[in-house]
């Protein structure tokens, strides 16, 4: 995997290096096939900012992470990263086992002949119906058979959906669309709700094949 480092007023040491090579290394298996990844260390006053983006070939990867040293931020960082990357590989895995099942009826569909319906046989009586059942003639006479009814509830029960109430898919302040991203990666959200800078609402949603997909109103 080809690996970027970029220091904000900051030098990247050998330590820092070797850390993030043998982690992103590890994704990099995970994921198959990953292009490139880059990492950025920045420092605003006493923090300490990693945000790493890992690009591969169904999905861009962010993992953003902050703390009091470097060490630390790019571990969590690291560690962000390789889960969502986890979480990518089982959400292709799932898509290809649907896939593989649907094609799998659909050729058992088109391989397998369609039963012939077996034929009826001539009613040689016709059944009259009755209130408690139905009556048949034999030999001229009039035989009652009872029939069993089965009543149904007029109304179906309807349970109610549990609703769980958060404000962690919500953005407090405006934002741009790559800076929502980033924050819905750190929150580890699928759904996150923002307002652009220009006061419109937006929605990203996680699909299962891992794309985000942004939702405007109309």
């Amino acid at each position: 995997m080809q690996i970027e480092f970029t220091g904000r007023q900051v030098v990247v040491g050998k330590k820092l290096r070797t850390l993030a090579q043998s982690q992103l290394e590890r994704i990099g298996r995970l994921l198959g096939r990953s292009t490139s990844a880059h990492i950025v260390l920045s420092t605003e006053k006493h923090r300490r900012i990693v945000e790493i983006t890992v690009q591969a070939r169904q999905q861009t990867i962010i993992g953003v992470a902050e703390a009091a040293e470097f060490e630390t931020a790019l571990r969590e960082a690291l560690e962000k990263t390789e889960r969502q990357a986890v979480r990518l590989k089982d959400r292709i895995k799932s898509s290809k086992k649907r896939e593989a099942g649907l094609r799998s009826k659909r050729e058992s569909a088109i391989e397998e002949p369609t039963a012939a319906a077996p034929r009826r046989r001539a009613a040689s009586r016709k059944p009259t119906a009755t209130e408690n059942g139905v009556q048949l003639k034999r030999n001229g006479k009039t035989i009652a058979i009872p029939v069993t009814v089965h009543s149904f509830p007029v109304r179906a029960v309807i349970h109610e959906t549990h609703v769980h109430r958060t404000s962690e898919s919500v953005a407090l302040r405006p934002m741009t669309i790559e800076e929502a991203v980033k924050e819905a990666e750190f929150r580890d959200r699928d759904v996150f709700l923002f307002r652009d800078p220009a006061g419109s609402v937006k929605v990203l949603h996680r699909k299962r094949d891992g794309r985000i997909e942004l939702i405007e109103e109309p």
